[in-house]
Parts: structure tokens; sequence; C-alpha cells
């Protein structure tokens, strides 16, 4: 499972708090080509997060989308992120 996670830095304080989070997992396909189900999850605060990962299968899932036949060694892994991200309906 992939953990994609959104910080917010503050470049005053130097706090960091964690606004975002998704997974992607491997659901099958080849050596070369991979599918994968993605999801974000709900919540805007590293507690939250947490306990949606706890519910993922059921509440814990904000949106879901799928990307198949990715070419896992020949594509960079923030090309998974993008195709992830925007079955998602994100940046759309």
């Amino acid at each position: 499972m992939i953990v994609v996670r959104v910080e917010l830095w503050s470049a005053v304080t130097g706090e960091k708090t964690e606004i975002a989070r998704a997974v992607i997992d491997n659901i099958g396909g080849t050596d070369r080509q991979r599918d994968y189900r993605a999801r974000s999850l709900r919540g805007r605060s590293a507690e939250a997060l947490d306990r949606a990962l706890l519910r993922i299968n059921t509440t814990g899932t904000q949106r879901e989308g799928k990307v198949c036949g990715h070419a896992r060694l020949s594509e960079h892994v923030w090309n998974l992120v993008a195709k992830a991200l925007s079955s998602m309906g994100y940046g759309q």
C-alpha cells in the first residue's frame, strides 16, 4: 500500500499539520503493468485520518477510484499518484 500524506508546514511557527491522506492499493495485473485502487480518507487532522484508516472499508473513505494498466517499472510513482487523484475526480 502506498500512503500519500499532505502536510501543512507553518513558516511562522514551524508546526506541521497533516491535512489530507490517500492510500493506493495494488489489486492485480502483471509484473510490468499493475492495477490499483485509490481511496482518499475522510478527515482533516492526523487523528481523524488515523480513525478513517481503521474504517477504510466502511465509512472512512471520502472518494474512490481505480488505475488500470499502470506501467510500474517505466513510470515514476508520481505518475501513479497523478492518475489515482484524477480517477477520484481531483484536479478537474
